[in-house]
C-alpha cells in the first residue's frame, strides 16, 4: 500500500493546529518523505475558487518538482443542505462541485475525489434521502468518468455509514467510477468486527483514510442520586498504533480482498501533544514508521 498525507493535517481546522498554506505543506511533505499527499479541496488550500486549469497545471509542476504525485483530492460535500428550503437547487449546486474536483483531478493527475453522502434531515425521510443521494451520486460518478477520474465515497456522513449499507449504495449507484473510500474509524466506533467489513468492502476500496484513537469515558454528575450518568466517550487522536483500531487486521483483509492502493493519513481532530508543527511532524513520521513496518518495507522516498 502506498501512504500518503492528508493536507487537512496543517491546515489550522481545530484550535491551537499549525496552519501551513498549500505550498508550505507540499514542502512539509517531501521533507518527511512522503512520496504523494491527499489535498483538501476547500480553503485554505485548494479551492475551486482560486485554481482554474493553468493553475492546477502549475500546481503539477510544483507536485513534480517536489518529488510528489496528487492520487485523490478531498471533496466536503452534504446532498441533504438546505432541505428545508426546496427552491435552492442544492443538489445542482454540490454536484457541480464535485464535478468541479473532477476537473481539478485530471488536471493535477489525481484518479480520486474523495466525497461524502449526507447527513439525516428532518426535512426528508431516510428512503427519500438515500433516493436522493444515490442519484447524485451517480450524476456525479458519470461526470468523473468522462474525466477520466473515480469518485470514492467515505464512510463518514450519516446516509450509509454502516459498511452494509455502504455496499448496498454502491450497489444501487451501479456505476464503475463509484466507489468506495473506506476507512476503519466509523466502524470501529460502531463497535463493528472491522476486519469483517474490511473483509466485506475490499472489491469496493479505492482508497482509505486513516488515523488512530483512544476512548476516553465520559460521565455526568447526578447530584440526586450522588452517582454518574455515563455519557458517550471523547475520542482522542493518538499517534498511529497506539489506538484502539485494529489497523493491521483492517489492512491485512484489505490486501486479502486484492486492495494495494493508497492510505491517507489524516490530523482532523486535537491530537493527543497539542497541534504544534514539531507535533504533526511526529505523528506524520509515526504513521510513515508504522506503514514501513505493516508492509515490510521502505514506507518513504
Amino acid at each position: 500500500m502506498t501512504p500518503i498525507l492528508h493536507s487537512v493535517s496543517y491546515a489550522g481546522l481545530w484550535p491551537g493546529q499549525a496552519a501551513l498554506d498549500l505550498e508550505a505543506f507540499l514542502d512539509k511533505a517531501a521533507e518527511l518523505g512522503f512520496a504523494g499527499v491527499m489535498l483538501m479541496a476547500k480553503r485554505p488550500h485548494l479551492s475551486l475558487l482560486e485554481y482554474s486549469t493553468d493553475a492546477c497545471l502549475r500546481l503539477r509542476e510544483g507536485l513534480e518538482r517536489r518529488g510528489l504525485s496528487c492520487p485523490v483530492l478531498a471533496g466536503y460535500n452534504n446532498f441533504s443542505a438546505d432541505l428545508e428550503h426546496g427552491e435552492v437547487p442544492q443538489r445542482e449546486i454540490q454536484i457541480h462541485y464535485v464535478a468541479g474536483l473532477a476537473r481539478m483531478a485530471r488536471d493535477l493527475g489525481a484518479r480520486v475525489v474523495r466525497i461524502f453522502t449526507a447527513y439525516e434531515h428532518p426535512a426528508a425521510g431516510y428512503s427519500q434521502l438515500w433516493r436522493m443521494t444515490v442519484e447524485a451520486l451517480r450524476e456525479c460518478a458519470r461526470r468523473a468518468a468522462d474525466l477520466g477520474v473515480t469518485i470514492g465515497v467515505q464512510n463518514h456522513h450519516d446516509l450509509a455509514v454502516d459498511y452494509r449499507s455502504l455496499r448496498d449504495l454502491l450497489e444501487e449507484v451501479d456505476h464503475p467510477n463509484c466507489r468506495a473510500c473506506f476507512d476503519a474509524w466509523a466502524p470501529a466506533l460502531h463497535g463493528t468486527d472491522i476486519v469483517e467489513a474490511a473483509r466485506v468492502m475490499a472489491p469496493w476500496v479505492c482508497h482509505t483514510t486513516v488515523a488512530d484513537y483512544q476512548l476516553r469515558p465520559r460521565f455526568r454528575y447526578q447530584p440526586a442520586l450522588v452517582n454518574y450518568a455515563p455519557e458517550p466517550a471523547w475520542v482522542q487522536a493518538v499517534p498511529m498504533g497506539e489506538g484502539f483500531i485494529d489497523y493491521r487486521g483492517f489492512f491485512a483483509a484489505l490486501r486479502a480482498g486484492g486492495y494495494d492502493g493508497t492510505v491517507g493519513y489524516e490530523m482532523c481532530s486535537p491530537l493527543k501533544g497539542g497541534g504544534s508543527i514539531e507535533n504533526l511532524d511526529g505523528y506524520a513520521q509515526r504513521f510513515l514508521a508504522y506503514m514501513r513496518k505493516a508492509d515490510g518495507g521502505p514506507a518513504q522516498r
